[in-house]
């Protein structure tokens, strides 16, 4: 969907009273900023470039890199983390919910996942994998385990294929949630395993895991498995909590 003429306006140049005094160079980085977001080259939710590549990339001090994410962020077009990188949440007209929300049957699953945000994800994954896991110790069958425990030799036997490890990780918690035999649950992750299919998602993941992240990763995977297998409910659930920690670590700080 094409940009709506208030799309293609950056919010400081609508704003009626004086927007905050900033160098002319800084305003005209952000108008660059902005239009890679209207453009689509950032989606809502995505992680900009480093401020030392956007220094490079439009000639400027990472001083003034600094000051022009900080007039975006001022007008809500990203917002930014310590440590842990600049996020885009503007909204563009085809990422903005309808003022009438669609009935079931035509909620926009694919624009949900396109446009879902990182902070959303981790919400999400907080509250609904802990539940999901305590449910799969419950309910997986023996078979379910089996196919569990061929998709965890798979990944114990990588050593440094990060995207082959990132989609069998993705492939491990969803047999599990295949294995709370809930469809309704097995359908509200699958939403959550295809936000981690999007091409921005995958590649942050893959960045993140070095060597040494894999190897601790196969380790907090095999201690789930193995409270699964157990039927050990509560610590199934925690190290289900300690995998989030991570992961979200891991994108927070991945390069």
């Amino acid at each position: 969907m094409a940009a709506s003429m208030s799309d293609v306006i950056p919010p400081w140049e609508r704003d009626e009273a004086n927007p905050p005094f900033v160098k002319e160079k800084v305003q005209a980085a952000a108008r660059k900023i902005f239009e890679r977001i209207v453009g689509g080259e950032y989606s809502f939710g995505s992680r900009l470039s480093a401020e030392r590549n956007l220094a490079d990339e439009l000639g400027m001090t990472r001083t003034a890199i600094r000051q022009t994410l900080e007039f975006l962020e001022s007008y809500g077009v990203v917002v930014r983390r310590p440590n842990g990188g600049t996020y885009v949440v503007y909204k563009t007209a085809a990422s903005k919910p309808s003022a009438t929300p669609k009935p079931v049957d035509a909620l926009d699953i694919k624009g949900i996942v396109e446009s879902a945000s990182p902070f959303e994800m981790s919400v999400v994954c907080s509250l609904l994998e802990p539940e999901m896991v305590r449910l799969a110790t419950l309910y997986m069958s023996v078979r379910d385990l089996n196919d569990l425990r061929g998709l965890l030799n798979e990944i114990e036997a990588i050593v440094a294929g990060a995207e082959k490890f990132a989609l069998l990780e993705k492939q491990f918690l969803m047999k599990i949630a295949e294995g709370t035999h809930n469809r309704l649950l097995i359908t509200m992750y699958r939403i959550v395993g295809e936000v981690r299919c999007q091409p921005h998602w995958l590649a942050t993941r893959v960045q993140s895991l070095s060597p040494q992240r894999i190897s601790e990763s196969q380790k907090r995977l095999r201690s789930l498995y193995e409270a699964l297998e157990s039927r050990d409910i509560e610590g199934a659930a925690e190290f289900m909590k300690l995998i989030i920690a991570n992961n979200q670590e891991d994108l927070m700080y991945s390069p």
